[in-house]
C-alpha cells in the first residue's frame, strides 16, 4: 500500500545522526543523501523508493502520529531503544511484551528529537 514515508525535521544533521544510530540495529541504513533530505532502507533496489525519509523543514509542526519499524529480533528492539536514548531520544515505553496487542508483540517506543513518536516491533515469538 505505502511506497515510502517521510518526516520533517528541524536539524537535518542531528536527525541523520539520530536515525543512523537507531535504525542500524534494525538492519536499516542511510542509503541516499540530498542537501535537504536523506533516505533509509535495508538495501537499494533499482526502481524502488527507499521506504523511510527525513527532510529539513524550516518550521516543523508539532509532531503527531506514530511510525513503527519492523525489527529482525527482540534483541534488535532492545538495541534500538538503547541507541535511541544514547542519540538524544526520549523513552516512551521500554522494550517488552505488549500482550494487549497479541501474545508475541515485543516493542519499544521512543520520541525522536523533533517529537515524532517511533517504535520498533518484533511480532514473532523467540
Amino acid at each position: 500500500m505505502l511506497d515510502h514515508v517521510s518526516l520533517g525535521v528541524a536539524d537535518l544533521a542531528r536527525s541523520r545522526a539520530f536515525y543512523d544510530a537507531v535504525l542500524a540495529p534494525l538492519g536499516y541504513r542511510r542509503l541516499f543523501d540530498l542537501d535537504d533530505a536523506s533516505g533509509y532502507g535495508a538495501a537499494r533496489e533499482k526502481g524502488q523508493a527507499l521506504p523511510f525519509w527525513i527532510g529539513r523543514e524550516p518550521a516543523v509542526a508539532p509532531a503527531s502520529g506514530h511510525l513503527c519499524f519492523a525489527a529482525p529480533s527482540r534483541a534488535a528492539v532492545d538495541q534500538f531503544h538503547r541507541a535511541a536514548l544514547a542519540a538524544g531520544g526520549r523513552d516512551n515505553g521500554k522494550p517488552g511484551l505488549r500482550p494487549q496487542y497479541h501474545a508475541s508483540y515485543y516493542a519499544a517506543f521512543i520520541v525522536d528529537p523533533d517529537g515524532h513518536r517511533i517504535e520498533a516491533v518484533r511480532h514473532q515469538a523467540e
